[in-house]
Formats: C-alpha cells, sequence, structure tokens
C-alpha cells in the first residue's frame, strides 16, 4: 500500500500487486502459500501541496524487504516488521474473509516506551491540563472584559 498523494492524475493511495506463477522455482526461496504485505502509507513527504515524493532511502527500504522476502542471495534474511511488514501464510487470509488490506496484516508499529510508569505520568500531565485550565479561564475573562469595553459584551451560556 503506498500513500496517497504520489501521483500526479489521482490523490487516492494506490496499492501494487505483484504476481507470480511459480513461488518454487528454485532460484528463491520456496514462497508458496505466502503472501507479502508491505504498508508504506505513512511513507513520502509533501514536495508541495498536493504531491507526495518517496525518498531513495524509503524505496530501497521498501525494495530490500521484498527482495529478502524472496530469498535473493546478498540481501539477507526476511523480518517480520510491525507496522510496515508481514509475510502472511494464505490460512491466515483465509482466516480474514480474503481481506487484501496490507494494514490487517502488518499490524500497528511498537510504541516507544519513555519509561515513565502510567501513574507518575498521569500525575504530571493532569497537574499540566489544570495549569493550563486555569491559564485558559484567565484569558478568558481578559478578553471578555476587553469586549465589554468596547460595547461587545460576551454572555456565558448556562451548561446544563
Amino acid at each position: 500500500a503506498l500513500p496517497g498523494q504520489l501521483f500526479y492524475t489521482t490523490a487516492i493511495p494506490a496499492c501494487l500487486w505483484f504476481v507470480t506463477r511459480n513461488k518454487s522455482n528454485g532460484k528463491f526461496r520456496d514462497r508458496r502459500r505466502q503472501v507479502l504485505f508491505i504498508d508504506a502509507r505513512k511513507m513520502g513527504s509533501l514536495i508541495d501541496r498536493t504531491h507526495r515524493e518517496l525518498s531513495d532511502e524509503e524505496i530501497a527500504r521498501i525494495a530490500s524487504t521484498y527482495h529478502a522476502w524472496r530469498g535473493e542471495k546478498g540481501t539477507g534474511k526476511y523480518k517480520d516488521v510491525p507496522g510496515f511488514c508481514k509475510s502472511a501464510k494464505t490460512s491466515e487470509i483465509e482466516s480474514h474473509g480474503y481481506v487484501l488490506t496490507p494494514g490487517r496484516y502488518v499490524g500497528a508499529e511498537e510504541a516507544e516506551d519513555d519509561g515513565e510508569p502510567f501513574e507518575e505520568k498521569m500525575k504530571r500531565l493532569t497537574a499540566r491540563l489544570e495549569e493550563q485550565l486555569a491559564e485558559s479561564a484567565s484569558l478568558e475573562a481578559a478578553i471578555r472584559k476587553n469586549l465589554a469595553g468596547l460595547g461587545y459584551p460576551v454572555r456565558r451560556e448556562k451548561t446544563a
């Protein structure tokens, strides 16, 4: 799967399919009953407001993943990467009702653990939110006062 805005004729995301008849031809590893899914939708950068471009490094990453999965010599060993690629067996595809959306198989990227325990993080974030809400109330009062001084009072809506 490729990102949107990659092609000049359409802004929708595209999906490329490579089909081979003989996955056990002796040149590469036996890939029968396997499908490689690569989700590159998050790759690329905007070169203007309407067009996205893949960098040489991103193209090389996609190509090397494919070549390693095929088992080509000198490409290294293929490895599934959460959020990017997955080699799925046809039985797994069958269990998903033959839906061939790459995101379903590659899953999500592993989130980095920042090392801060959840309870501490929530205390810190709620304290910061409390400070920001107090500042927001102060700014709102100043705006109301200024508008009232100009002859445009703003009344508070009553909440139920």
